[in-house]
């Protein structure tokens, strides 16, 4: 039995490693860009009751004039050629200067950046900081009062079926601040994507939704009717495994991770993170007889991630965590899957304590280690 989950594992199901690489099997991820020739904010504010004048009009008034294009240059002899355009928004000004987040995906590799404002002005833009995990970046501009700046909600308190409206710069800046208007098709999701040259930059948690999302469109805000942004769009699921054409999932960077990231960039520039050192899959990936005859967990355990491979030397190994050992929370918290565990284990710094409880078998156990660095952006 053991040898059928390892082929389960080998075959594709293993889709995340904390303090290494991850995998997505089957989909294409299609990353949104076009191709052509006062204080730094520490949380969101807390999402707002709606109201019935809450429309989806009020609501893409109150951010309109924040949303920006984004113009990557990159220099060919002594000319400079526009290499891609996104979108982005300023969040906050400070000391003369407007602070925009966009994808890095949109700036990556850029010998020169503009932004295009929402009333046509176009200024240069300067690079504060990117992290290629998450696929944000922070610009800043100098600050002008035709600009004004965007709000962020929690995203923490987004639901399945609640109306959002995408807006930014679908096919470029002739489209500039288009909206497109759908639902929270799901609150978490754990994907992975790859960028034009294949580097692979790991999994991420992010919000689902069915608002149009076009190249041109990533970096923009996701707002809801009260005209806060829940998320960033970042990307869509262009098709399927067996290659059939998929329309209406696109993906967003919830606002929560947004804030925290930002305000790192600010600070430093990059973003360091605390590692694991283990590779995993979700439990509901493992049949349910091999869950009972290899991982000989209790039949009452209806979620978690596997130990797959824990690496040598990592604070996992340190702490005695061994291959099939099933995690089911993670500083108190529940742990259904590696969405998760990410999601609490990213809110830690190198150097910081955290407790896993998880199952060898059918005990419980519990242990407290020392997180190590892993990936910088």
């Amino acid at each position: 039995m053991q040898k059928n989950l390892t082929n389960l594992i080998l075959a594709g199901a293993l889709a995340g490693v904390i303090g290494g690489g991850a995998v997505l099997a089957g989909q294409e991820i299609y990353q949104n860009y076009q191709v052509t020739h006062s204080p730094v904010r520490t949380k969101a504010t807390a999402t707002k009751t709606m109201t019935s004048k809450d429309t989806a009009t009020n609501a893409y008034n109150k951010v309109a004039n924040s949303v920006v294009s984004v113009l990557n240059f990159k220099k060919s002899g002594n000319t400079y050629n526009e290499s891609t355009e996104g979108s982005g928004f300023v969040y906050k000004k400070a000391e003369g200067s407007a602070f925009i987040v966009t994808n890095n995906h949109v700036i990556d590799g850029a010998d020169k950046l503009q932004v295009i404002t929402n009333d046509n002005n176009t200024v240069t833009a300067e690079l504060v900081g990117k992290d290629a995990l998450t696929d944000l970046a922070v610009l800043k501009i100098t600050d002008s009062s035709t600009i004004s700046t965007a709000a962020f909600g929690d995203s923490d308190q987004i639901s399945v079926g609640q109306q959002v409206l995408a807006i930014g710069s679908p096919l470029g800046s002739q489209y500039a601040s288009s909206v497109t208007e759908g639902i929270i098709s799901a609150t978490k999701r754990l994907v992975q994507a790859d960028d034009d040259s294949g580097q692979n930059y790991g999994g991420s948690t992010v919000i689902q939704t069915d608002a149009a999302i076009n190249p041109g469109n990533s970096g923009g805000p996701l707002i809801n009717l009260a005209g806060q942004v829940v998320g960033i769009n970042s990307m869509k699921l262009s098709s399927s495994s067996n290659g059939t054409a998929v329309e209406g999932i696109g993906f967003a960077i919830p606002s929560d991770q947004v804030v925290d990231i930002v305000n790192k960039l600010v600070k430093d520039g990059k973003v360091t993170r605390p590692a694991l050192g283990i590779q995993m899959i979700n439990l509901s990936q493992v049949p349910v007889n091999e869950q009972q005859s290899t991982l000989k967990i209790p039949n009452t355990v209806n979620g978690g991630v596997v130990l797959y491979k824990v690496n040598s030397g990592s604070p996992a190994d340190k702490a005695g965590l061994k291959k099939y050992d099933v995690i089911v929370g993670i500083d108190g918290k529940t742990v259904a899957n590696q969405a998760d565990l990410r999601e609490q284990l990213y809110t830690h710094k190198v150097g910081d304590k955290t407790t896993l409880t998880y199952y060898r078998g059918t005990e419980k156990k519990t242990v407290t280690l020392k997180l190590n660095q892993t990936l910088q952006s």
